[in-house]
C-alpha cells in the first residue's frame, strides 16, 4: 500500500488528537468522517486498509456505485450532501446515517423506506447556524419542532445536528456559529430529546469545532487531496 493516502489520514488523526487535548476533552471523544465524494472506490479501499471506517458521500450516485463496488468491507456509509425527496430510497437502503436531514418530508421517506431488516437509520438534523440563503438546512428556531417530529418515526434513530458554517477565516466568527449548534443541541436535550451527536467541523475548521464540542468531523481533502469535479 502507497502512503499517498495513509498519511495524511494519520496527520489528520493526530491533529484531531491534539485539537481534543487542547480542547481538554478525553481521548477519542471525536469520531472522524472520510469524506471521500468524488474519489474513486480505490481511494476508500486504502483509506479501509489503514484502520478507517466510517466514509462520507455527498451524491446519491456514488454511493450507490461505491457500496456496490466495497461490498465486501465493513464500511459505515454517512451520506452528508443535500437530500431531495426522490433520492432518498438508496440513501435509507444503503446509508447506516443522514446527517442532512432539513425538512420532515426527507425524514417521512427515510423511515418509510428503511428496510425492517436493517437496524435504524442514524439521522441528524441539518440547521442553517451562519442565516445564508444559499445554505441549506433547518433554521435553528424550527429544530426543536422538527426533532420532535422525527424522534417520533419508526425505523430512524435522530442523534443530533449537523451544520456547515460560512465559509470564512474569522475563528471568531466560526466557534459563534458552532457554539450555537452545540447551545441548540442543549436546548434539544432539555425538552427530552437524546441527542448525543454534533456533526461539525471540516478540515479547515475542525479545531475550533473540537473546541465548540463536536462529536464528529467531517475531513475530506486533507486525506484525500484536492477535489476533481467533471
Amino acid at each position: 500500500m502507497t502512503d499517498s493516502i495513509s498519511q495524511p489520514l494519520q496527520q489528520v488523526r493526530q491533529r484531531l488528537a491534539d485539537a481534543e487535548h487542547a480542547a481538554g476533552r478525553p481521548a477519542g471523544t471525536v469520531r472522524l468522517l472520510a469524506v471521500s465524494k468524488t474519489f474513486p472506490a480505490a481511494d476508500i479501499e486504502q483509506a479501509y486498509l489503514a484502520g478507517q471506517r466510517a466514509f462520507g458521500e455527498n451524491y446519491v450516485q456514488e454511493l450507490q456505485q461505491k457500496a456496490e463496488a466495497l461490498a465486501g468491507l465493513e464500511i459505515e456509509w454517512h451520506f452528508i450532501g443535500p437530500l431531495q425527496s426522490n433520492k432518498t430510497r438508496a440513501v435509507a437502503e444503503l446509508a447506516h446515517w443522514a446527517h442532512s436531514v432539513e425538512r420532515l418530508k426527507i425524514a417521512e421517506r427515510l423511515s418509510a423506506q428503511r428496510p425492517d431488516t436493517l437496524p435504524p437509520l442514524n439521522v441528524c438534523i441539518q440547521v442553517n447556524v451562519s442565516g445564508e440563503a444559499s445554505k441549506s438546512g433547518c433554521a435553528p428556531e424550527q429544530a426543536l419542532e422538527l426533532a420532535r417530529a422525527v424522534a417520533a418515526l419508526p425505523r430512524l434513530a435522530l442523534r443530533g445536528l449537523m451544520c456547515i458554517p460560512e465559509p470564512t477565516e474569522d475563528t471568531a466568527r466560526l466557534a459563534s456559529q458552532f457554539a450555537l449548534l452545540r447551545q441548540l443541541r442543549e436546548r434539544l436535550n432539555a425538552e427530552g430529546l437524546a441527542l448525543d451527536t454534533l456533526s461539525m467541523g471540516m478540515s479547515a475548521d475542525m479545531a475550533v469545532a473540537i473546541a465548540e464540542g463536536a462529536t464528529m468531523v467531517r475531513v475530506g481533502t486533507a486525506i484525500f487531496g484536492a477535489r476533481h469535479y467533471h
